[in-house]
């Protein structure tokens, strides 16, 4: 299988688990909030919001051009200061998370 295909599965899954765990919304942010500059769009959103509008549009639109992006991912550091003392159960996600960094790190 290709790191193309193992990684609109795993985003398959991210999405799934969002939703799953009630972190799926069904309007987007406006456009100001989708247009900051900061980092996982901290400022604007929170950082499953950030997933959903975000990175999990853009990741498909790179598999889908079988393209990866530039530099490493590292965005399960990120969820697990999100997910800490919270009461949403983020292990299953995490696990997503971390299953897409590996995938795109290993083609690094």
């Amino acid at each position: 299988m290709s790191v193309y295909i193992e990684i609109a599965s795993t985003l398959m899954d991210l999405e799934a688990e969002l939703r799953r765990i009630g972190q799926w919304d069904a309007e987007p942010p406006s456009p100001t909030a989708l247009a900051s500059v900061e980092p996982f769009c901290v400022d604007t959103m929170t950082l499953a919001q950030w997933l959903q509008f975000i990175f999990i549009p853009r990741m498909y639109a790179l598999a889908e051009a079988q393209q990866l992006p530039p530099g490493r991912c590292e965005i399960q550091p990120m969820a697990e200061e999100y997910f800490n003392g919270s009461k949403l159960d983020g292990l299953p996600l995490l696990r997503h998370i971390a299953r897409l960094d590996a995938l795109i790190n290993s083609e690094k």
